[in-house]
């Protein structure tokens, strides 16, 4: 039997029982949609995440308190104060670090922040520089819309003076003018310098929700502390970020007498390496996640398989007039077997379609109602895989009813009531 009747003959076999058909794909349908939906949408989570950590720029460096943690049994281990003024006097010096461009501590916690009779729950970021004006604009690329940023005269005399994000300003002063305006912040007052336009998260912080003071003034009448969370350094060129995260190393060892790096009570990382990490994270939840709705494929699979045995004994008296005119057991093992292909093809196909418009709407929904920059993503090799799978499914699970119905003897079939 050539080929493309064998595919008109298994058409014409699925034709004449169209709803049994649609109902038998129905698993294939879903498992698809799943997979195509799951892995469209980490690669948009994936591409948000890593969008937001690189949003701060390939030449920055953080330089975090604590050992590095490599499991969860690790982040019991930790040195949260282990960054001290002495460390970011060591950085700062040229001949210490000679590639930093921009070295700026970052000290943040949470604080109720009140004007009047309003009152809001933000985060403050204390940060800056006491021998550069505008270095928190310049690392993480965001500029008041009205007013300015405080200078480096403001945070070496610990000036009371803030930066409102866009959210933290409608909270406390809706419509009104707020620049100019007094806030308390942990009970001491504040001038508002200026206020930063809608900007949403860069890196780990939501400038949106934030409040940033001098890191000095933040320490001293804010936080309490007397240590760093961060230090964010700028390498001047993207050529010299490993020789500037190598020179930080070496000179904080040397502040604290660490003479076995895995006794380090720091860590550092560039934006690569934290891209990286989020990368491997969110292709292993996406595996994971694909790897449960493929489950459902299995089982799709096995209802084929059910599905086209019923076929075969419903249609005993057709395989057995079909023998009787001449075809062979492989022209019958050819035609249930298309049959089972050609359903899981159609049941891949419509999953990939409605997966992809799943996603597709899924994407316009948190883009509108999240107000975040999440991109659609096609997932092609998805699609390929899936594709690819549901055939195989159909392929696998359709042997075993086609090998049953070319068995069949003949004269015992067209007996067959």
């Amino acid at each position: 039997m050539k080929f493309n009747h064998s595919v008109r003959t298994a058409l014409t076999g699925l034709h004449a029982n169209r709803s049994r058909s649609a109902l038998t794909i129905l698993g294939i349908v879903i498992g698809i949609t799943a997979i195509i939906l799951i892995v469209s949408l980490g690669k948009g989570a994936q591409t948000f995440i890593l969008g937001q950590i690189q949003g701060i720029g390939s030449k920055t460096i953080a330089v975090i308190p604590g050992r590095q943690p490599t499991g969860p049994s690790d982040f019991a281990n930790v040195f949260l104060d282990s960054l001290k003024d002495r460390d970011l006097k060591s950085i700062s010096n040229k001949a210490n670090v000679p590639f930093a461009e921009n070295i700026m501590p970052v000290v943040f916690g949470t604080t109720r922040l009140s004007f009047g009779n309003e009152t809001y729950q933000a985060t403050v970021l204390g940060a800056g520089n006491d021998e550069k004006d505008n270095v928190i604009g310049q690392v993480f690329d965001v500029y008041p819309s009205t007013g300015d940023f405080f200078t480096a005269t403001d945070v070496k005399s610990l000036e009371k003076v803030a930066v409102l994000g866009d959210k933290v300003k409608k909270e406390l002063f809706g419509s009104e003018e707020a620049l100019g305006q007094k806030v308390k912040i942990s009970n001491t007052t504040f001038r508002i310098v200026g206020i930063l336009p809608k900007k949403g998260q860069v890196s780990f912080f939501n400038f949106d929700d934030m409040v940033l003071v001098p890191y000095t003034t933040a320490q001293q009448y804010v936080l309490g502390k007397k240590y760093f969370d961060r230090f964010i350094v700028t390498a001047d060129k993207e050529e010299h970020i490993s020789r500037t995260v190598r020179d930080v190393e070496l000179t904080i060892r040397a502040n604290h007498s660490i003479t076995d790096p895995d006794k380090d009570d720091f860590f550092v990382e560039t934006q690569a390496d934290i891209a990286e990490r989020l990368r491997v994270v969110t292709n292993a939840l996406t595996a994971f996640l694909v790897s449960v709705a493929a489950i459902s494929l299995f089982v799709g699979g096995v209802g084929i398989m059910n599905i086209m045995l019923v076929s075969v004994t419903e249609r005993t008296k057709e395989i057995g007039l079909r023998k009787a005119i001449g075809a062979t057991d492989q022209d019958i093992l050819t035609q249930f077997l298309f049959e089972a292909i050609i359903l899981t093809g159609i049941g891949g196909v419509i999953g990939i379609i409605l997966g992809a418009f799943f996603s597709f709407t899924a994407s316009l929904l948190l883009t509108r109602i999240l107000n975040i920059s999440w991109t659609f993503t096609f997932p092609y090799g998805g699609t390929l895989i899936g594709l690819t799978v549901s055939i195989g499914i159909g392929l696998i699970f359709g042997i075993y009813p086609a090998r049953q119905a070319a068995k069949k003897n003949p004269i015992d079939a067209l007996r067959y009531e």
